[in-house]
């Protein structure tokens, strides 16, 4: 009686153990990201709508510290592009506060990036189907492995990605007007910022359309990690633009230069030039 006795206390006590563990799984399932319960086609979802907005004042800490790594928020977003994997989030953070105090929302065309100015607005391309759309940044992350970019549910649905989870993308920030803040350089996470004076160009309309700038002027369209996508640039630019260029290398970061250039009216047909091609209006750099 007393063997059947402990038999029957071990057994019991196994059969908790094994709720326990059971229970640990379903847990972690529930904790697991996913889409929404049935399909959707977002496929004629319209994209953000780039906007001049004001930053907000939560969101923009710089520096600041993920998992042991310092980050430096982005002074201006003109001429940010980057490559690299982008990955989405859904149900797991669907109606929570994003950096900024908004609420997400999985079903809109929104984003995630580290260092960004929050908000911007980005196109990314899928460079697995061509396909394109345009997000508006109002969140941090993501902080897992090389992703370059969070995309929204519906976003990654749009580029054809959902079902996989990851996708190589580039992402090139839309020129909204917005000002500067204390600074004004393309830094990739974890850089240093350019030690170049940058300065915004005079308008054409605010003087002498002919006017010397009076110093060695470059317009830099972007910076790279990686040479081979600077040149990749270059070798565009130069099909389109009849200005000397030149690829500048410093702290890391490859840029791509137009000038020098010395009239006002030179930098605003240049400007003019790189709009069309999608590739914002660039700072003025002066050496």
């Amino acid at each position: 009686m007393m063997m059947h006795g402990f038999q029957g206390k071990y057994f019991t006590r196994v059969a908790q153990l094994l709720m326990v563990l059971g229970l640990c799984a379903c847990s972690q399932q529930e904790i697991k990201d996913s889409g929404p319960s049935r399909p959707l086609d977002f496929s004629g979802s319209p994209d953000a709508i780039p906007k001049q907005e004001n930053r907000t004042r939560a969101g923009n800490k710089s520096p600041y510290v993920i998992f042991g790594k310092t980050y430096r928020v982005l002074s201006d977003s003109r001429g940010f592009r980057q490559q690299g994997e982008a990955s989405w989030y859904g149900k797991k953070f669907h109606g929570r506060n994003t950096s900024n105090g908004e609420v997400y929302d999985m079903y809109a065309m929104t984003a995630a990036h580290k260092t960004l100015p929050i908000p911007s607005y980005v196109r990314v391309t899928n460079h697995s189907n061509g396909r394109s759309v345009v997000v508006r940044v109002n969140d941090r992350g993501p902080f897992h492995g090389n992703r370059i970019i969070d995309l929204s549910y519906a976003a990654a649905s749009k580029l054809g990605f959902a079902e996989r989870g990851t996708a190589p993308v580039s992402v090139e920030a839309i020129d909204t007007g917005n000002p500067p803040l204390r600074h004004a350089g393309v830094v990739h996470p974890g850089t240093a910022e350019p030690t170049q004076e940058i300065v915004r160009a005079p308008s054409p309309s605010s003087g002498n359309r002919n006017a010397h700038l009076g110093k060695q002027s470059y317009l830099q369209v972007a910076a790279f990690s990686q040479r081979q996508s600077a040149e990749q640039l270059l070798a565009r630019l130069r099909s389109s633009i009849s200005e000397p260029m030149r690829l500048n290398q410093a702290k890391g970061l490859f840029r791509v230069h137009i000038g020098p250039l010395t009239k006002v009216n030179d930098i605003a047909a240049v400007r003019k030039t790189l709009q069309a091609l999608s590739l914002g209006s660039g700072f003025v750099v002066n050496e």
